[in-house]
């Protein structure tokens, strides 16, 4: 929801460090990978007990991953690029909540169970929604120049992000927070399937025999 007011605030600075680490010599790839560990060592803190330590490597990783379009904008963009980075985001969305969930199964598993399946359904409606748009050639650069088609949702990555520190600050509360996340990111997943059904034809495009 907010993602694209934002990028006109962030986007300018991501760009002038992603000029430096570029010039650097540090690649776009490395910097998502390096993201990525940033997030799971954050999951693995947060399962381990220490969920107010992770506040400070799970903003690292989402200040990487907004880095590495910067970097890769300054050198070379590339398809693995971009298929490493989104693949990156959706293992990071799934630790976090895994983490509250062995920190205690009994009390978090079927919140944190219900989280996740509201990610894998709003992902695959996100990742289906990419897919049609390549092929029906449209473009968006709203949230920024992605390799891949974003919409937006109520429910969007600063939303996310914020919700990911709120349950990091207030561990005592993930269970009817994840409730109240998960609802609106099913919400979110079901708006964008009637946006799908309006914008993209209903007929199939496959050959009649």
């Amino acid at each position: 929801m907010f993602d694209a007011r934002l990028r006109p605030l962030i986007d300018p600075p991501l760009d002038r460090l992603g000029r430096h680490l570029a010039r650097a010599g540090l690649g776009a790839d490395a910097v998502t990978l390096g993201g990525l560990a940033l997030g799971l060592g954050a999951a693995a803190l947060i399962a381990t007990g220490h969920p107010d330590w992770a506040l400070l490597p799970l903003l690292l990783s989402r200040l990487a991953d907004g880095l590495d379009g910067a970097v890769a904008r300054a050198t070379r963009r590339s398809d693995f690029g971009g298929y490493l980075d989104i693949t990156s985001d959706f293992l990071f969305y799934a630790a976090i909540p895994l983490g509250f969930v062995w920190l205690d199964p009994g009390a978090n598993g079927a919140a944190g169970a219900f989280l996740l399946a509201s990610f894998y359904f709003n992902g695959a409606t996100f990742l289906g929604f990419a897919v049609l748009a390549e092929k029906a050639r449209m473009r968006t650069d709203a949230r920024g120049v992605k390799s891949l088609y974003f919409t937006g949702g109520l429910l969007e990555g600063a939303e996310t992000i914020g919700f990911f520190v709120l349950i990091c600050l207030l561990p005592g509360w993930f269970v009817p927070l994840a409730w109240v996340f998960g609802a609106l990111c099913f919400l979110t997943a079901g708006a964008r399937l009637l946006l799908a059904r309006k914008v993209f034809p209903a007929t199939s495009t496959r050959d009649v025999p």
